[in-house]
């Protein structure tokens, strides 16, 4: 079965973006090992989940990167970024308005256990907030890679506001990268 990857930046407070969503405290000088990182979860993966809400910053900005920057250093995942297909989580949507996206309507849990079903690579979610607060309180990521920014912003948006219960974690890994990011991998444990 396909499991479901969390790829969340996350403050040291623990937030995952200021109270409107704004992203200005996140470290954007990736080193090359970090990209390489990001690249095997990717390419580990051959769909992406994506919560309406976040879905036109997010696929606007790769494109953006694809049609008009090939020199830049995220060409390469910006490419897989664009090409991946992904399932946008919608309850307004009728009708997708983005390349390479479904929409999905139903039941939070079935819709997630069909695509764990479905023969492929692993699944991998970038958010947003509140979607990512619905997966986790239904309990549905297999794995968290959370990468933790070295900046504190006191207040904004987090993603386990919407446990009702303690979840402990096992370690997969902890890698500290030259960027000053940490990236924590990590699988819920089933007690």
């Amino acid at each position: 079965m396909r499991k479901l990857k969390l790829h969340m930046n996350l403050s040291l407070d623990a937030y995952v973006a200021r109270p409107n969503g704004e992203l200005d405290w996140m470290t954007w000088d990736e080193d090359d090992k970090l990209y390489e990182f990001i690249n095997s979860l990717i390419d580990s993966s051959d769909t992406i989940l994506l919560g309406r809400k976040m879905t036109d910053g997010f696929v606007n900005y790769w494109e953006n990167v694809v049609n008009n920057k090939p020199a830049s250093p995220e060409f390469s995942l910006a490419k897989k970024m664009v090409d991946t297909p992904k399932v946008v989580f919608t309850k307004t949507l009728d009708k997708s308005t983005w390349n390479n996206t479904t929409l999905a309507k139903g039941n939070l849990a079935e819709e997630i256990a069909n695509l764990k079903k479905q023969n492929g690579k692993d699944i991998i979610v970038y958010g947003g907030a509140g979607f990512v607060s619905s997966l986790i309180k239904e309990g549905l990521i297999d794995e968290y890679h959370l990468f933790l920014n070295p900046t504190a912003i006191g207040n904004g948006m987090t993603i386990f506001k919407s446990l009702d219960r303690t979840q402990k974690f096992s370690v997969i890994q902890s890698r500290f990268y030259f960027c000053g990011i940490t990236v924590l991998s990590c699988k819920p444990k089933n007690d």
